[in-house]
């Protein structure tokens, strides 16, 4: 299989630390995706191509959309959105970010997808347990260590009653350092979903082939039905 190129990061992890150290861990974000419409640094995770570990799964495990909703968190430039939209899901995705939202919106104007600018620290409160799909891939492995306790509460808190997340990230153990952004997870940050009410279905640990040495862990959790 022929290996994609590695990504700059550079540019984004300049900008991270910068607001990181300003007590704002979102706010580069934004500032990213502004310079690189600009035709600064391209955003290293924006392939313009749905996800290819999303599409993986969903060819050994799909899940029905037809009639059902679904959520995509820190959506970028809207590819894996319109993958949700076209397995039939009614489909909804946010990012903090207003220019990529005004990005999706640009690239996708005939979208069924509702795309949004909202926060994943602090979202709408009629989202609540509202999804009967949620999808994260790569955002929680940009956020620092010290708020994504409160990110992975709020991931969990979209879910509704016999809904399913599937989590994509960055994988590592314990003993591991955290490294530069973005930051992989680890088994016991993984927990938290199950603390927040979740059951884990699946787990899976696997090298992405996509771009070399990158350990990956793709996980997918139900909510029960509440009898």
């Amino acid at each position: 299989m022929m290996v994609s190129q590695m990504p700059d990061r550079t540019r984004a992890r300049q900008l991270a630390a910068e607001y990181i150290a300003k007590g704002n861990p979102t706010g580069w974000f934004e500032q990213l995706y502004r310079e690189a419409e600009d035709g600064g640094t391209p955003v290293p995770w924006a392939e313009l191509r749905a996800n290819p570990n999303l599409l993986e799964f969903w060819k050994n495990h799909p899940i029905p959309g037809a009639g059902k909703t679904a959520l995509k968190i820190g959506c970028g430039v809207g590819d894996d959105a319109e993958q949700l939209a076209k397995w039939g899901f009614e489909t909804t995705a946010f990012d903090i970010a207003e220019t990529a939202i005004l990005t999706c919106r640009r690239r996708f104007p005939k979208s069924p997808v509702r795309y949004a600018t909202a926060d994943l620290l602090h979202p709408p409160q009629d989202w609540l347990q509202r999804f009967d799909f949620v999808l994260e891939s790569y955002t929680l492995q940009a956020l620092p260590h010290e708020v994504r306790a409160e990110a992975i509460e709020h991931v969990a808190g979209f879910v509704a009653e016999g809904g399913n997340l599937l989590i994509i990230a960055r994988g590592r153990e314990e003993s591991d350092p955290r490294g530069e952004m973005p930051w992989p997870l680890t088994r016991a940050e993984l927990h938290g979903f199950m603390e927040m009410g979740l059951r884990e279905i699946s787990f899976e640990d696997f090298q992405d082939p996509e771009e070399p040495s990158t350990r990956r862990f793709r996980v997918l959790y139900q909510r029960n039905v509440v009898e």
